[in-house]
This record gives structure tokens, sequence and C-alpha cells, in this order.
């Protein structure tokens, strides 16, 4: 019986593994997703966009964020990003500003909260 309830477990343990990567895994350089804040941003991915939302369950305001791929863009795409995530490897900041798009605090402020990134690599 505990041969059978540790497949059961290792079988389950796949399963959950591949959930929590199917997310980003066919994802297409460019593409968006929309997330709960509770979900961490991907390597190779950034925030772009901040809200609140009802069908997250957390009270923190805002609650919602809306992901982009960057991984696989060509060298020379710019973008304007949140900097609520890392700087990623390979692109280099161009400038920094606010943006109420990009408003992942509860406590309100005008200080810069967004990048323009460039692919450099």
């Amino acid at each position: 019986m505990s041969r059978l309830r540790a497949a059961a477990l290792a079988v389950g343990c796949a399963a959950a593994a591949l959930t929590l990567t199917a997310t980003t895994a066919h994802a297409a350089p460019g593409d968006t997703q929309n997330v709960c804040s509770s979900q961490l941003t991907p390597t190779g991915w950034v925030d772009v966009q901040w809200w609140n939302d009802l069908s997250c369950s957390s009270t923190f305001s805002p609650n919602k964020k809306q992901i982009k791929d960057i991984a696989g863009l060509p060298v020379g795409t710019t973008l304007t990003v949140c900097s609520s995530t890392y700087q990623p490897a390979g692109w280099v900041q161009l400038s920094s500003f606010y943006n109420s798009s990009c408003r992942y605090s509860a406590v309100p402020s005008l200080n810069n909260n967004a990048w323009q990134i460039k692919r450099v690599s």
C-alpha cells in the first residue's frame, strides 16, 4: 500500500509542477497575461500594469497585474515597464518616470515607478 501511495504522490507532484509552469511555458515573445499580485513574475517577464480586481482574493490594493513575456524579443526593442520587478538582463534603462498604470503600492505616490528599457543583447 505504501508503494501505491508513494506513486500517487509522485504523480500528483508532477501534475502540480506542470500546472505551475504551464501558464508561461507556451507564451510567445510579447505575449501578456493577467495574474493576481500574489503570483511572482517569472524570469523573462516584466510587470506592465497594475489594478484592482475582485477575482483576486487578496485585500492588497492593487491586487492584479499584467505581465509581458520579453524573452526572445529582438535587440533594439523598447518597452515601458513597471519598476515593480527587477530590470531584466540584456536590457538597459533609458529613463525613469511616473506612470499611473504602474501604481503597485496602496500608498499613493508620484515617485518614479516605471522605466523605459531597451534590449541590447
